[in-house]
């Protein structure tokens, strides 16, 4: 039987008060796993290790961001399960190894990293390129899967005609090898304009934004950054990658698993339409809207996700 829950919450903008409660420490011991011949950096919060069948929230981020992303929403989770965030391979502290950095190469190395883990009874929070790993291992694992929260994310393959002009502009310099090599490797586009200036509704701390940059000081290290976008199936192209969105995004509207969908106005990647389509074709969702936000929501409503997340678990 399906089930759709819509839940509101009334929030004020974004106060200088409230922006001092969002903390720019990263108070987790760094670990890292050897994962295809490099290593691998994740922190791993709240084991018990008298209880097998603890909970596991893997948090899952996209580009550019790290594990950093999920730092003032990971403490939400203490009493419900243990948490595990990794930086995806090439970016955060892991590795950088010379590898093409394609989506499926991120699909490899993260369900490498899931199995030597053994994480079990996953509970997925995820964003951008995070959401689409984990909604390809969530719909190739689904025995292993135990609810998903997701924000922001790729529900389904884009088209070039549902973008707006200047959408579709730049990703097509994006896309573009020589434009986009300059764009996104020597310019450092997606962290110093999309998470700094344009992403966020609040100005990140110098603290902050040195934490970001701090993984990609050289045009080689910023290689992972710049070929995500050519990841990107617009319109079936990539084919290859069109085939992991279109099998994840039919499966998404069969499977039963608890899904929570956590959504910011105007947002990016999720917005109204979506939200509406979502509500429609999932089964066992749940939505809550958090407020004003744009794509990297986790730094401006951090609280409010934490807060949901730990109050939807309670049904896991």
């Amino acid at each position: 039987m399906k089930t759709i829950v819509t839940i509101t919450l009334s929030l004020l903008s974004i106060s200088n008060t409230m922006a001092q409660n969002i903390s720019a420490k990263f108070p987790y011991q760094s670990k890292y796993l050897e994962v295809k011949g490099s290593k691998m950096h994740y922190i791993e919060e709240y084991v018990d290790e008298e209880n097998p069948n603890q909970l596991t929230f893997l948090f899952l981020h996209g580009n550019p961001t790290s594990s950093y992303l999920w730092r003032n929403i990971i403490p939400y989770v203490k009493g419900k399960g243990k948490a595990v965030a990794p930086d995806l391979i090439g970016m955060g502290k892991s590795d950088k190894p010379d590898i093409d950095y394609t989506f499926q190469d991120h699909i490899s190395y993260l369900d490498a990293f899931i199995e030597q883990k053994q994480l079990k009874n996953i509970v997925l929070v995820i964003h951008d390129w995070g959401s689409g790993l984990g909604f390809n291992y969530a719909a190739t694992h689904e025995d292993n899967i135990r609810g998903i929260v997701f924000m922001e994310a790729m529900t389904q393959a884009p088209r070039w005609e549902d973008g707006n002009f200047i959408e579709r502009i730049l990703f097509k310099r994006l896309r573009d090898d020589k434009k986009g090599h300059k764009m996104a490797a020597e310019k450092n586009f997606f962290v110093n304009m999309f998470l700094f200036k344009v992403g966020t509704k609040r100005k990140l701390t110098k603290e902050e934004k040195a934490y970001y940059l701090a993984p990609y000081p050289t045009v080689a290290s910023r290689k992972p950054l710049a070929v995500w976008p050519k990841e990107l199936p617009f319109s079936g192209t990539p084919e290859r990658n069109y085939t992991i969105f279109e099998a994840y995004a039919t499966w998404l509207k069969s499977t039963e698993i608890p899904k929570l969908l956590l959504y910011a106005k105007p947002g990016v990647i999720i917005k109204k339409k979506d939200v509406e389509r979502i509500q429609q074709e999932y089964k066992n969702i749940e939505t809550i809207y958090i407020g004003k936000g744009k794509h990297y929501i986790q730094e401006d409503h951090p609280h409010e996700i934490g807060k949901a997340i730990k109050s939807w678990s309670v049904k896991l």
